[in-house]
């Protein structure tokens, strides 16, 4: 790890401050839903709101860093970050429910830009360091874990109305995410030819190994979503948990997605992407037969354990199997409708879990998960029978 470049450091400390964004959100914003909303099914509409917002931004994002360069888009979109942020308080401020989620809405476009951090990452380094250096800038999502909460806590006394100034710490965070990121440099790496964008996206869906990246991602991501978004409505609104056990439960969910990646670059190396993908599918399996069977907190604190180990072996297995279905002149393409099919199924599953916890219950909610987890088995299964055809 200590040799990786200087920007893949930069990536992972700027990803810990910004990612607080998402953590925060994820933690309180079904609870200032739960208090705004018109109706208890709309709860969770602002968390869903930044999920849908990131899907939006996903291929603007990409398409300003392809234009402008890595550094110059990080630049500009962190910067109107802060100002969104106050736009979010504002927002609680005056009790608006619909101008709190268009704030998150827009707020969406951060996270889509630091979704390519990742990709940042892999550019910065070459051959058996790409796994490593993805997994590295992940880890970043470890503080996130722990910050983003405990501003949302200590910004909620912080004015009259509650939460404001948790919106406002968040745009500190902005502020110094945007002065750390200024440290990036852009790498050399540039598009073979200009004029060629390479195959068409036609051509490049229809490869199995591209199916397998996107699949794994995507179910890792949407089923991951699904279930932690309904959790602290499921925990505090309905179970009566307390918010101090809720928070706990977010962030252990979150570092569990994240501290795997300490090694998670070495178990692909060592066992390869697709075993790696499966193990991930297990964990989620083993998930849902956890949340299935209580709704003390240690069954909730485990099956979102689960849900993190899970979904960190899915993502970063899909990540880093992605480059070998397309060639350097057709990333930027491949990479904004990857993101954009993941988070566009991310956006749809935050979307469905407010009210699916609200009108069935949260076990209905856990059985609806189940047969997405096969998706990304079938995807192996032909991409497997693909490589047995071409070695014969």
């Amino acid at each position: 790890m200590l040799a990786l470049p200087k920007n893949v450091w930069i990536l992972t400390l700027g990803l810990s401050l910004m990612m607080s964004c998402s953590s925060l959100v994820v933690f309180i914003g079904g609870i200032i839903g739960t208090k705004l909303a018109p109706t208890a099914e709309l709860s969770t509409l602002p968390v869903a709101a930044i999920i849908v917002g990131t899907a939006l931004f996903t291929v603007p994002a990409t398409l300003l860093m392809k234009r402008l360069g890595r550094r110059t888009a990080f630049l500009i979109v962190f910067s109107a970050s802060i100002g969104l942020s106050m736009f979010a308080a504002y927002s609680v401020q005056i009790g608006s429910f619909y101008l709190f989620c268009l704030s998150l809405l827009l707020l969406g476009i951060s996270v889509a830009s630091l979704n390519q951090f990742r990709f940042a990452a892999m550019e910065s380094v070459k051959g058996d360091l790409v796994p490593i250096a993805a997994s590295t800038v992940l880890l970043g999502g470890i503080a996130a874990a722990f910050i983003g909460p405990e501003i949302a806590l200590a910004g909620k006394p912080l004015l009259q109305t509650e939460y404001v100034g948790s919106f406002i710490l968040l745009g500190g965070l902005f502020a110094a995410g945007l002065l750390t990121v200024s440290f990036y440099k852009n790498t050399e790496q540039v598009e073979a030819d200009n004029s060629n964008n390479g195959r068409s996206l036609g051509l490049i869906i229809r490869q199995p190994v591209f199916l397998v990246a996107v699949a794994s991602a995507a179910v890792g991501y949407a089923i991951m979503s699904f279930i932690m978004t309904a959790t602290p409505v499921s925990m505090h609104v309905m179970d009566g948990h307390s918010l101090e056990s809720t928070k706990w439960v977010i962030q252990s969910h979150i570092v569990a997605m994240f501290l795997p990646s300490l090694v998670s670059g070495y178990i692909i190396r060592k066992i390869g992407n697709i075993k790696m993908i499966l193990v991930g599918i297990l964990a989620y399996s083993i998930c849902i037969s956890v949340a299935y069977s209580g709704h003390g907190i240690g069954y909730y604190w485990w099956a979102l354990l689960l849900l993190g180990i899970g979904w960190n072996f899915l993502f970063i297995g899909g990540t880093t199997l992605l480059p070998a279905s397309y060639e350097e002149n057709e990333r930027f393409k491949v990479q904004a409708l990857n993101d954009f099919i993941i988070f566009g199924t991310q956006a749809f599953s935050a979307l469905s879990a407010g009210f699916i916890v609200h009108a069935l219950g949260w076990e209905m909610l856990l059985l609806v998960s189940v047969p997405f987890l096969l998706l990304p088995i079938i995807t192996i299964f032909v991409e497997r029978k693909a490589a047995r055809n071409r070695a014969t």
